[in-house]
């Protein structure tokens, strides 16, 4: 007679069959899933830089002038010193970095005037190729 405590559980040679459909599933799916994530960081990056620029464009109306460099994009969430006609805030939320972790860079003036927002993209260096490639306000924002 069979003991009734055999019958029940994986063997380890079932349990090492599933161990390796599991890797064989993760290897083929997983860089298809990594690809996908850099697109997608990217066009993060442009909503919320066209959300700072529209921001920044409520802020040039109540003011008469964008936040200077120093200024940052700080100036739409506080009012800065001395400043008299600011009617902000006017982003809703604290300013967020960029989906890869670091702070965007603003600057005015810009190259094109008025003003620019960098994110330098995966390595945070500006320049690069691919994932690496800035992305800048003052070209077209709808280039990915």
């Amino acid at each position: 007679m069979r003991d009734r405590r055999m019958g029940y559980g994986f063997t380890l040679m079932e349990l090492l069959v599933v161990l390796v459909i599991i890797g064989l599933l993760a290897a083929l799916v997983g860089p298809i899933l990594f690809q996908r994530i850099n697109p997608a960081k990217r066009t993060i990056a442009h909503s919320q830089m066209q959300e700072f620029m529209t921001a920044l464009d409520n802020y040039y109306i109540d003011t008469g002038h964008y936040p200077t460099t120093e200024q940052g994009l700080a100036a739409l969430r506080r009012p800065p010193e001395g400043m008299t006609h600011w009617h902000g805030p006017y982003l809703k939320k604290d300013i967020p970095d960029d989906p890869w972790g670091d702070p965007y860079v603003y600057r005015s003036p810009g190259r094109n005037g008025g003003y620019e927002i960098i994110s330098f993209g995966a390595d945070g260096k500006a320049g690069g190729r691919g994932a690496d490639r800035d992305i800048d306000s003052w070209k077209d924002s709808h280039s990915r």
